[in-house]
């Protein structure tokens, strides 16, 4: 049996009521003297690293649903971390679930958050960053599913009807939705959700692998009468949805002021709906939506020809361009053997590069569905699209970056400043150029050098030129 501990001692309770009162504003927070750590071009904004370049992402989420108690985590190994950063991925999204954090009120299960500070431990190994996702399926396991945990779940005895052929449709039975609303409203559970999320950010906060905290999966809301789906997603995201992730975020700044929190807006998003959001108040926030294709969902086939992807983003950048957020997009796939696999992983990752710094597929894992890998550990065909050429570091203004997988030519074109040091890193994963590749620079004077899977470019031009990068097969 594992050791829990009871973290509720006088001051924590004292912080978290002033959290609920709304008396420790975020602004007070933030590092004195320092500046957000980001970089906006244009209508698009970057996470910045300490030379002040402008960082990208790519990687895969990391879950195991199925396990529980001592056994949480099992399905995931170093070996994933080896093999994600073997294909040139830097960032992981993992999953972990507050019912086996916290299995009774108060109490958090030490041995859970050692085994998630080991998998932070194979991410900084490898070189690879870490979200943490608080995540949640259908609210928790009172209703048959992973997240929140029974004792926090109230239901008011309503009744619920397991849908396993549609789980989604769970989320419209009003017992489900009758919990989420008590978590948001009660004060209790708010203070417990707090708490969580404080404990999670104390014995980790620091750990060099951690990028941040995404607050919790797919937030979802009770409909009150009248009500579809985009009046509801809309009331909520507008009010309740827009506290929920201040509120967190200002517990979390009480243990750990540096890293990033990353909000999600409701699903509806996907379906082209712009979201209601309002500003979150915190000096490192990002916008972590989700990407996937509707139709698909339902086991239907890609069309090159829909209108899903100019929707979404349309619907998509308003948001995030307005509160000047970096996008990281936190969960897309697709089935990767339906006829016109090629085409979508070729279209998402193509607009993907439009309007986001980043993403993680779901998932990495051995096996069928979305899995990156088959059982065998190789990379399903489709799925090796996903290994592009990225600039991972760029020292100034990303202007345009785009890979042509037709002819294996990455370009990328960025202005330098004054206040970016250090060279520019272009990740070029081993599998794409088993030939071998060339490099053109052009712009300013410039020097580039070959590292293991990565080409450094350095500018030794004047502040504010501009420099064109094309990648290409020799």
């Amino acid at each position: 049996m594992r050791l829990t501990s009871r973290v509720a001692p006088v001051t924590l309770a004292l912080a978290i009521a002033a959290l609920l009162l709304g008396v420790l504003p975020t602004q007070a927070l933030a590092r004195p003297g320092r500046a957000p750590d980001r970089v906006t071009v244009g209508d698009r904004t970057f996470i910045a690293d300490g030379q002040g370049r402008a960082l990208q992402w790519r990687g895969f989420n990391l879950a195991d649903k199925s396990s529980h108690g001592s056994n949480a985590f099992a399905d995931i190994h170093e070996s994933d971390l080896e093999g994600m950063a073997a294909r040139g991925f830097n960032l992981a999204r993992l999953a972990f679930f507050w019912d086996d954090l916290e299995p009774s009120p108060g109490h958090y299960d030490r041995g859970y958050l050692s085994t998630m500070r080991r998998i932070l431990d194979w991410a900084d190994r490898y070189h690879i960053k870490v979200i943490l996702d608080a995540h949640q399926d259908v609210y928790g396991p009172h209703f048959g599913s992973r997240g929140v945990p029974d004792w926090a779940t109230r239901d008011e005895g309503l009744p619920f009807t397991p849908i396993p052929d549609d789980w989604f449709s769970e989320y419209f039975e009003p017992s489900v939705q009758t919990a989420f609303d008590h978590l948001y409203k009660d004060a209790d559970l708010r203070a417990a959700h707090a708490r969580m999320w404080m404990t999670v950010a104390a014995a980790l906060g620091g750990h060099p692998a951690l990028l941040g905290y995404d607050l919790m999966n797919e937030p979802f809301a009770k409909f009150l009468e009248g009500e579809d789906l985009p009046a509801a997603a809309g009331r909520f995201e507008a009010t309740e949805l827009t506290d929920l992730w201040n509120r967190l975020a200002r517990a979390i700044r009480l243990v750990d002021r540096a890293s990033w929190v990353f909000v999600e807006p409701t699903v509806i998003v996907g379906l082209g709906v712009p979201t209601r959001m309002g500003h979150i108040d915190d000096p490192h926030a990002g916008y972590a939506p989700h990407f996937y294709e509707t139709a698909m969902e339902t086991g239907a086939d890609y069309d090159p020809n829909g209108t899903f992807i100019p929707a979404y983003e349309a619907a998509i950048s308003d948001y995030p361009t307005r509160n000047r957020m970096p996008v990281i997009v936190g969960e897309w796939g697709g089935n990767p053997y339906v006829p016109h696999a090629s085409q979508f992983v070729t279209d998402m990752t193509a607009s993907l590069d439009r309007f986001s710094s980043g993403w993680t597929w779901w998932q990495w894992c051995r096996g069928g569905g979305y899995c990156f890998l088959d059982q065998t550990g190789a990379a399903k065909p489709n799925s090796r699209l996903l290994v592009q050429p990225y600039a991972r570091a760029v020292a100034g203004d990303p202007l345009a970056f785009a890979y042509d997988p037709a002819t294996r030519t990455y370009t990328l074109t960025f202005r330098t400043r004054d206040d970016a040091e250090g060279p520019t890193q272009i990740t070029v994963p081993n599998d794409t150029y088993p030939g071998g590749y060339r490099v053109d620079v052009q712009g300013g004077k410039a020097s580039w050098a070959r590292h293991a899977q990565t080409v450094a470019v350095t500018a030794h031009g004047r502040a504010g030129a501009t420099y064109n990068v094309t990648i290409s097969p020799r």
